[in-house]
């Protein structure tokens, strides 16, 4: 069963509180599997010029309202602080957005930490300086519809002025969505109340809307800020875009050196990362591979970890534990409701192959583009940087760090629970370098008009 399919099964019109028709599909709508896509990244010379591409791409954004569709593809659209400035947005309305958003992501870099090789002085153009002002994001089901979708939006940019292509990316994977390394991704999303689609197994409770969607009420029991006026502001998200080069050779050549044959690798891969490569949890399948389990997404996520206490089964420090600790024991205590996140992150490169080595890294070809979606993508994301990505303090690792996406600095070390004593592997090196992001908003449909007729002109 697909991804989709799940989704359309679980469907009930009846439970549809929000207002989908108002809402961009990208931010409900899980992208298909397999999948294929283009990032673009646009920078605003000219304001009108800028409103005018906003409203001709406006008239090609699919809304929520057919998020259980057989779409071929369907195009998100997100700005920055800077490129709303650039449209001339007026100071009164900009003021109301969140100050990490009215900063951007680069001079954030030290709350992130950002910093090494990962700082920003080190990120691909396009990123630097503020100069990503728009992007544009198409998922398809296949190469021909993908070429057609980016046919009609290429038609609208080169039918308006004033705007700058500073770049594209192409991204996906085949059936199997899995990242750089190999692993099945974007498994774990969450149930938002009022979407009209029920939770999987394993999806925990169903959270708030207000924590994905602006303008409805949070877990708090009432809705978070939003940007003013509220027509613009409401049913509108944050997105956070980080753009990651994937070592995977460098990963590789670690497995080997530290396990002794490919069984061994595959089994200290999948405890760093908490899964099998199929995408089969830790949980359910401790010993070996179940790639049934993993393929069925009625099942591959239908785990907590109250009989693994200790970690024998999946490590506290492994990447997707930190990152969905569940109910998890946590030293340092964190509603992870809010923590929680709509993922819509893509793959790009050569699919992986256990033959790669750190000398293959050096073309740079294989990376993740990590985007997320949340109404509190900014606090999130530092909270996941400084605390759940690069340090150890709330498992009781002390300075450990996220063995896939944590920055090491210095090699570090991954801590695997065992008997009769854990097992500690050392020489963790950063195995996914920053290369640029942004903090960006997504407006509702309403929103993108708005922007596009210039309203406060």
């Amino acid at each position: 069963m697909s991804v989709l399919s799940a989704i359309r099964d679980r469907f009930r019109r009846e439970d549809v509180s929000l207002q989908l028709d108002d809402i961009q599909a990208l931010i409900l709508r899980n992208r298909p599997e397999p999948y294929v896509g283009l990032h673009a990244m646009l920078h605003i010379d000219e304001a009108e010029g800028g409103r005018d591409l906003i409203a001709r791409l406006a008239e090609h954004i699919p809304s929520a309202e057919c998020f259980t569709e057989d779409l071929d593809a369907w195009t998100g659209v997100a700005i920055s602080h800077a490129g709303l400035v650039a449209l001339g947005v007026p100071r009164e309305t900009l003021e109301t957005f969140p100050l990490a958003f009215q900063q951007g992501m680069a001079a954030r870099a030290d709350i992130l930490r950002d910093v090494g090789e990962n700082a920003p002085e080190h990120w691909d153009e396009a990123y630097r300086d503020g100069h990503c002002h728009i992007a544009l994001t198409i998922y398809a089901v296949d190469k021909p519809a993908l070429d057609r979708a980016v046919k009609t939006a290429m038609a609208e940019f080169e039918a308006s002025s004033g705007v700058t292509l500073l770049g594209t990316h192409e991204f996906g994977t085949d059936e199997e969505a899995k990242n750089p390394f190999g692993f099945r991704d974007g498994i774990a999303q969450p149930a938002i109340k009022g979407s009209g689609v029920q939770p999987c197994p394993g999806d925990q409770e169903a959270i708030a809307p207000g924590e994905f969607i602006l303008g409805e009420d949070s877990e708090t029991g009432s809705p978070l800020g939003i940007p003013q006026p509220e027509a613009f502001g409401r049913n509108g998200s944050y997105v956070v875009l980080r753009k990651y080069i994937s070592r995977v050779g460098a990963f590789n050549d670690y497995l080997r050196a530290h396990a002794e044959d490919e069984e061994a690798q595959h089994l200290l891969a999948a405890k760093m990362f908490g899964r099998w490569r199929s995408g089969a949890p830790l949980g359910l399948a401790p010993e070996r591979d179940d790639p049934e389990l993993g393929a069925d997404p009625m099942r591959n996520n239908d785990f907590d970890f109250s009989d693994d206490a200790r970690g024998l089964m999946c490590p506290h420090s492994s990447h997707m534990r930190r990152m969905n600790p569940r109910d998890g024991k946590m030293t340092i205590l964190t509603d992870v409701k809010i923590k929680r996140i709509v993922r819509r992150s893509s793959t790009f490169g050569p699919k992986w192959t256990p033959d790669v080595t750190a000398a293959d890294d050096a073309a740079e070809d294989r990376g993740l583009f990590f985007i997320f979606i949340s109404a509190r993508a900014f606090d999130t994301i530092e909270f996941l940087q400084q605390e759940w990505v690069n340090r150890g303090n709330f498992i009781d690792l002390a300075t450990e760090r996220d063995p896939i996406v944590g920055l090491h600095e210095e090699p570090g070390q991954f801590t695997i629970p065992d008997e009769p004593a854990r097992r500690r592997i050392d020489g963790i090196t950063t195995f996914n370098r920053m290369a640029g992001g942004e903090y960006m908003f997504m407006p509702s449909l309403t929103g993108l008009k708005w922007l596009g007729r210039g309203d406060w002109a």
